[in-house]
């Protein structure tokens, strides 16, 4: 968020209230996100830890789509990202098999 005047988004509304938009600031967090997503070493690190980067940054289209107020395309997002990260999920345990035969640790 900056201090300067020129890149104040806060304009005068009816009386004396403020109205903030803070689209620019949002909009910047999100570029920094992708750019970190993007990075090979973050890749790596992630996917060490069984997340995938593509999925994350299709995420952080969905909200910045919903929070445009871009719904029907935030849900198109959210949605296939939930569909993904459930199909994985489903892969990594059927990768690990069975327990005791009901679920369970033997």
């Amino acid at each position: 968020m900056s201090s300067s005047d020129d890149d104040d988004d806060r304009t005068i509304g009816s009386g004396s209230t403020f109205a903030v938009d803070p689209t620019r600031e949002i909009a910047s967090v999100f570029d920094d996100l992708e750019d970190l997503l993007k990075n090979g070493d973050v890749i790596e690190a992630l996917s060490q830890k069984g997340v995938n980067a593509s999925i994350a940054l299709t995420a952080i289209e969905g909200l910045r789509d919903y929070l445009e107020g871009k719904k029907a395309e935030a849900a198109e997002d959210f949605a296939m990202v939930a569909e993904e990260i459930r199909g994985r999920l489903e892969l990594a345990r059927a990768a690990e098999g069975p327990k005791n035969g009901h679920g369970g640790h033997s």
